[in-house]
Formats: C-alpha cells, sequence, structure tokens
C-alpha cells in the first residue's frame, strides 16, 4: 500500500497539474469507487463540474482537492478526497491516451488534459464533501503526519511513552500519528535501534523523540528518491516508479546482513504482516 512519501509524491504532481484548472466533467464508472458518498457517483458527477481547483493537500496517506467557484475563486469549502488504498493511480492523461481496464473515476480539465483514478484492486474511492478546519471532514480521526508543518514532536513522544504497547503497533495507529505503514515503521525502528515489539511505555522520552525525528527525516530521503516502488501499480502522476526500495534497510530485507552490524535482517510476522528488523541490534529490553 503507498505511504506516506508516495501519496506526497502523487499530490505533488496534482498540484503541479490541476491547480488553476477548471473541472469540465467527471465521471464515477465504477460504483465502488464512490462507495463512501451518501448520493454514490452520480452526486460526485454533479458536484463537481464547473468547480475550480484551487489547491492539492495531503495527511498521512490520504490527499484531497480543495475547489473554487470558477468565476470569482470563492472557496466552496469543498473537497475530493481521494484514497488510494493498496492500488489507487491518479495519472495525468491526454484525452487519446490509451483506454485502462482498471479506470474508475474520470475528471476532464479544461485544458482537455483528463485525470484518471486506476486502481486495479479496488481498495480506494473518491469522496466529495465539506472541508472542516482545512481537513475533509470524513478525515476527522486522522491525526497529523510527520511532515505536517507545526506538529509537536515533543507531545507525540510523550503520547507514545503513556502507552503500555508495543510500539510499531503505534506508529501503525493513524489515529495517534499518520503516514506511517509497515515500509516506514521497519526502517524508522531500525535506524533508532528500537524492537518493534519493544513496549512504548519503556522507551526514554529521548529516544522515542528521536525515532519520531528519525521517521521524518527517513521520509523525507524517500521523497528525494521518488518513494518505494515494489511493482508497476505505485507510480506518479506520469507513470513514473519511485525506487526508494533500493535503499531500504530492514523492509524487505530479511536474511540479508545487517548494514549496522552485519547480522542477518529477521522477519516475523506483526498484525498479520510482515516485521523486518535486527536481532542483535534492535533488542527487546
Amino acid at each position: 500500500m503507498p505511504e506516506l512519501p508516495e501519496v506526497e509524491v502523487v499530490r505533488l504532481g496534482l498540484d503541479s497539474h490541476l491547480v488553476g484548472r477548471t473541472i469540465v466533467s467527471a465521471s464515477v464508472l465504477y460504483p465502488r469507487a464512490a462507495r463512501n458518498q451518501v448520493g454514490g457517483g452520480r452526486e460526485i458527477e454533479a458536484n463537481l463540474t464547473g468547480l475550480k481547483v484551487s489547491a492539492a493537500r495531503r495527511r498521512g496517506k490520504f490527499l484531497w482537492l480543495e475547489l473554487d467557484e470558477p468565476t470569482d475563486a470563492t472557496p466552496t469549502g469543498l473537497a475530493l478526497l481521494v484514497h488510494l488504498g493498496m492500488s489507487g493511480q491518479m495519472l495525468v492523461k491526454s484525452p487519446d491516451a490509451e483506454p485502462n481496464r482498471h479506470l474508475r473515476a474520470r475528471i476532464e480539465l479544461d485544458d482537455a488534459n483528463e485525470v484518471w483514478f486506476v486502481d486495479q484492486r479496488t481498495f480506494g474511492y473518491w469522496w466529495l464533501g465539506e472541508l472542516v478546519d482545512g481537513v475533509p471532514a470524513r478525515l476527522s480521526h486522522i491525526a497529523p503526519d510527520l511532515l505536517e508543518e507545526g506538529i509537536d514532536i515533543p507531545a507525540l513522544a510523550a503520547t507514545l511513552k503513556s502507552k503500555n504497547t508495543e510500539i510499531k503497533r503505534l506508529l501503525l495507529n493513524q489515529e495517534i500519528v499518520s503516514g506511517i505503514g509497515n515500509i516506514y515503521a521497519d526502517e524508522m525502528l531500525w535506524e533508532a535501534g528500537i524492537h518493534p515489539r519493544q513496549q512504548a511505555s519503556r522507551v526514554s522520552l529521548k529516544r522515542l523523540t528521536a525515532l519520531l525525528e528519525t521517521g521524518r527525516e527517513v521520509m523525507l530521503r524517500a521523497l528525494d528518491q521518488g518513494g518505494t516502488s515494489f511493482d508497476a501499480l505505485y507510480v506518479n502522476v506520469n507513470g513514473n516508479s519511485g525506487y526508494f526500495s533500493l535503499s531500504l534497510n530492514a523492509y524487505g530485507q530479511t536474511g540479508k546482513p545487517c548494514a549496522r552490524c552485519a547480522n542477518p535482517i529477521t522477519r516475523e510476522t506483526f498484525m498479520n504482516r510482515g516485521s523486518h528488523f535486527c536481532n542483535r541490534c534492535q533488542k527487546v529490553f
């Protein structure tokens, strides 16, 4: 599943191609792509048409387009929320582009380009609704992420410290801190030298703060390299894959020597997924 850096790469592309453009028409071609919309795809189509995209925003793994009135740029207070799910792509296409059998929804822009929502596994969706405090109402329970301006890292570290719960479980909880998935949780824990199953309450505030700062650095490095990419499903709006996977130290490195101590990286099952770590330099205490 795309994580924060992958979604940010997509957001940057949408910001470049869509902001200032007016939506000529919208089509939802697959009902599941609008499954969270009360009025379904027809409601999205009717209310998007004619509006102007004023901004492309993101929180954690979610992104959204803010919408203005086309004539005087008055904010509508509405946003089109996009969740990529496991395989969703937002692709900018010319009107003569080759058809795609996984096309679920489409926007036509006033420059004749189109924005395609392609989703092979159909876990992603669009949702059109109100902004509340600058965030789509549907995201009211989602916590800020490590790349947001103004995030209080010491306060977040204190929240982690207060939980007698495995640290990786907390990092994956989008209501505590958003945008961290399995890949980046493994990477930041490896860099910080903390075992995924370590109880957060037993880690010092100093180490927890360093863990979160490390997570931010790992994600910024991923952004510099385009995000992670393990197959053709993870691409930016131009269809280019990321390549941060070449730089991973823990995730997917089972049996390979740890870059810090040369001990083989271990993989174990955690929360119905794989967890990758060095059992020599990431000890439980």
